[in-house]
């Protein structure tokens, strides 16, 4: 009997130590050298604008509808890009609302960009993401939204286009994935400019 009291005592200590040790030291030490070394990442990689305002994450993309503003792709995630619902829309290849939902999109996004009906649409301009919360949008994209938003801006194609160049997020290490606009910094962007 009085074995089995030590085991349950060992028993109830080990769990006890194990819990402070996971539940408290470790997550504490991960955070505080994730405040050191990544700071911005670590605290959600938050946009902030030029009076202190949270404007949105860089890594979360969010809905633009006006014609001032480059549009990002569309989201499945809820009722469009809502983080706490991403998800993509899980219809296949052969699914007939698919292929409704993209010959919507490729028509109104002619429309809105004044495209001609031979012209291709971007992939990304009609089709979510799996997450439907892709911050990022092709730069064929964004250079056919380029002469739209210029417009509605009254500044010129050229100024709309510097701005592209410079929220163009390369490929990750240089070999991953394909150069993208971020679309929120992009939008942001253009409300600062003078």
């Amino acid at each position: 009997m009085n074995t089995f009291l030590q085991e349950i005592r060992s028993a109830v200590l080990a769990t006890l130590v194990l819990a402070a040790v996971c539940c408290g030291v470790y997550p504490l030490v991960v955070w505080g050298i994730a405040q050191g070394a990544f700071h911005g990442q670590a605290n959600g990689s938050l946009l902030v604008a030029k009076d202190g305002t949270v404007r949105g994450s860089k890594l979360l993309g969010q809905n633009f509808t006006a014609g001032k503003y480059f549009h990002p792709r569309p989201s499945a995630a809820g009722n469009g890009y809502d983080a706490a619902n991403s998800s993509g829309s899980n219809l296949g290849p052969t699914s007939q609302k698919l292929k409704d939902a993209i010959q919507a999109r490729i028509a109104a996004y002619r429309k809105e960009n004044h495209l001609p009906d031979t012209e291709a649409v971007p992939a990304d301009a009609v089709t979510a993401s799996g997450s439907g919360l892709d911050p990022h949008i092709s730069l064929q994209n964004a250079k056919w939204q380029a002469v739209r938003v210029a417009r509605a801006r009254a500044v010129s194609e050229d100024t709309v286009r510097e701005l592209i160049q410079q929220n163009i997020d390369g490929a990750d290490f240089g070999i991953l994935g394909e150069a993208g606009v971020n679309v929120l910094r992009l939008n942001l962007a253009l409300d600062q400019r003078k």
